[in-house]
C-alpha cells in the first residue's frame, strides 16, 4: 500500500500512467497543475487542491475556482493480502459543454469510466514492474 500510495501522491508520476494527462505540476504540498489532452488537439488545464489526506489511504482533491473542468474526486488504497493493493477512483466532474460535451465524448470514446479503467490497468503495469521510479511510460492507443 504505501509504495502505490506514495507513487501516486507525487503526482508529478501521474501522466506516466494516465494517457489523457500532459502534465501535472507540484506547486505546493496541496496544490498542482494539471494540463490534460483536450479534443482535436487542444490542452485543458485547471488547478486542484488536496483537501482531505490520510497518509497510505486516502487522497482527496477538487479543483480551484476558474478551472476549464470542474472536478472534485478521492483514490483510496486498501491492502488485499500481503503483497496488493485495491486502489479505488471516485470522480465528479463537470465536463466542457455540460451535457452535451459529456455526450460528445462518450460517442468518441473518451468516458471517464473507460479512461480511468485503463488508467489504473497501466499503473498496475508501472507498479509490477518492480521499479516504479524508472518504469517506461505506458499509453494505450485508440484506434
Amino acid at each position: 500500500v504505501v509504495e502505490v500510495y506514495r507513487f501516486w501522491r507525487n503526482f508529478e508520476n501521474l501522466p506516466r500512467f494516465m494517457d489523457h494527462l500532459e502534465s501535472v505540476t507540484v506547486i505546493d504540498e496541496n496544490t498542482s497543475h494539471w494540463v490534460a489532452k483536450g479534443p482535436a488537439g487542444s490542452s485543458i488545464e485547471w488547478d486542484a487542491v488536496i483537501h482531505n489526506e490520510i497518509d497510505d489511504e486516502l487522497i482527496a482533491w477538487r479543483t480551484l475556482p476558474g478551472a476549464e473542468v470542474s472536478s472534485a474526486g478521492s483514490v483510496r488504497f486498501t491492502p488485499v493480502g500481503e503483497s496488493a493493493t485495491e486502489v479505488r477512483v471516485v470522480l465528479s466532474y463537470e465536463p466542457p459543454a455540460g451535457r452535451l460535451g459529456a455526450a460528445v465524448a462518450r460517442l468518441l470514446g473518451e468516458e471517464p469510466s473507460k479512461q480511468v479503467a485503463e488508467d489504473l490497468r497501466r499503473l498496475k503495469q508501472v507498479m509490477d514492474a518492480g521499479d516504479p521510479a524508472g518504469a517506461p511510460r505506458y499509453s494505450a492507443s485508440r484506434t
